[in-house]
């Protein structure tokens, strides 16, 4: 399946754009993405195995921890963006 993947922040800078276009098995999910960003980006994207708390992972615009987290399932033509933590108040 082929998806976009949108980059913010720091975490754009480390991938050198803004938006990916990539391709994937079609039983990919949210967490095998990921996963294959570390692997190539060195982002850091896990805390002791865990997707870290503070991210925000937006699968067509709503927060995969709204979903299944990343065991979400994916489909063609999906949009992931990936944002950094925020802090502040």
């Amino acid at each position: 399946m082929d998806l976009t993947l949108r980059f913010f922040a720091n975490f754009r800078e480390a991938v050198g754009q803004k938006t990916l276009e990539r391709e994937y098995p079609d039983d990919a999910t949210v967490g095998d993405v990921l996963e294959s960003l570390v692997e190539e980006y060195d982002l850091d994207l896990f805390e002791d195995g865990e997707m870290r708390d503070q991210l925000s992972i937006m699968k067509n615009g709503t927060d995969v921890v709204h979903i299944e987290g990343p065991e979400t399932s994916l489909s063609d033509g999906d949009t992931l963006s990936v944002f950094p933590p925020v802090a502040g108040g």
